[in-house]
């Protein structure tokens, strides 16, 4: 298919390849100019880009970011043909989502969200799972472009069900991990050494995939991103804001957003979001250590 991948990032650099890979003809543009991919064309704008495909694929930083691919100066919208699927895999507003969808599907153009998990190595390895929002005629049709990029679909409904199922995702991978940075935290101002308490973890109830990922960059002290803290930060605020609009109370989230908040404060933002275990240590006056450590 003749695809048109707009977002060069940690996860849409990786995801572009594999469509190369699988043989898909692959036009790509980034912000940034400077990221090419093997096998694609690079292209100076969206709209470029856009130019005669069949697929047009976003993986942007946030909801503003999306909005500028698709309808800024050069955007997406002016190279839009009837019978196009735009689809859009980065995270952000439902509630935009479904804007965003109106205003092309009266170009006849199909609109699909399909976030994603998986983190990085998912994104490199295509074995990503895809949390799709869509008519199903127009998933379909993805079906080979998702197989190139990842192992697993599930349909969550019509078109913004997507993004908000990876946005309440995403708030359980932040509660999930700062449960496991407070105990590792505790447990080493208590004097529990850190690869006992892992082996008691993964021998429990307790164990979880997001510690298993987790804990080996963590005994490493390697918070290089493989999901940064300032898109995690944005996500925790676009749950806050979506479960506003709902009437629906997160105090869990709340407070944890407000360690993410001091966490940017430190300089952290760039790093991994599993980087607020360094606030924690901070305050407790400890440091996680690995047996070699």
């Amino acid at each position: 298919m003749k695809v048109a991948f707009l977002g060069l990032g940690i996860m849409g650099r990786p995801m572009a390849s594999n469509l190369a890979k699988a043989g898909h003809e692959v036009a790509v543009w980034n912000r940034t100019p400077g990221k090419d991919v093997p096998g694609t064309r690079a292209t100076a704008s969206p709209a470029e880009a856009a130019s005669g495909a069949e697929v047009v694929w976003m993986c942007v930083s946030d909801t503003k970011a999306v909005e500028t691919v698709l309808f800024g100066p050069n955007g997406v919208e002016q190279s839009l043909m009837e019978g196009m699927i735009v689809v859009d895999s980065s995270t952000i507003s439902p509630a935009a989502t479904r804007r965003f969808a109106e205003r092309v599907k009266a170009r006849g153009v199909a609109y699909v969200d399909a976030p994603v998990t998986g983190s990085k190595v998912a994104a490199e390895g295509g074995t990503l799972v895809f949390m799709v929002g869509g008519d199903q005629a127009a998933i379909d049709r993805l079906g080979p472009l998702f197989a190139a990029m990842g192992k697993k679909i599930v349909r969550m409904g019509e078109t913004g069900k997507g993004h908000a199922a990876k946005l309440v995702m995403n708030l359980q991978i932040a509660l999930i991990y700062e449960g496991f940075a407070e105990a590792l935290t505790l447990a080493v101002k208590l004097g529990v050494e850190t690869p006992a308490l892992l082996q008691l973890i993964e021998s429990s109830m307790v164990r979880s995939g997001v510690v298993e990922y987790k804990a080996p960059f963590i005994l490493k002290r390697d918070f290089s991103p493989n999901f940064p803290l300032r898109l995690m930060h944005k996500d925790i605020r676009l749950a806050l804001e979506a479960a506003k609009d709902a009437r629906v109370k997160l105090p869990a989230l709340e407070t944890v957003e407000e360690i993410y908040e001091m966490a940017t404060e430190d300089g952290h933002e760039n790093l991994d979001y599993a980087a607020t275990l360094t606030l924690l240590e901070k305050w407790a006056g400890v440091e996680v250590k690995g047996a070699s450590a």
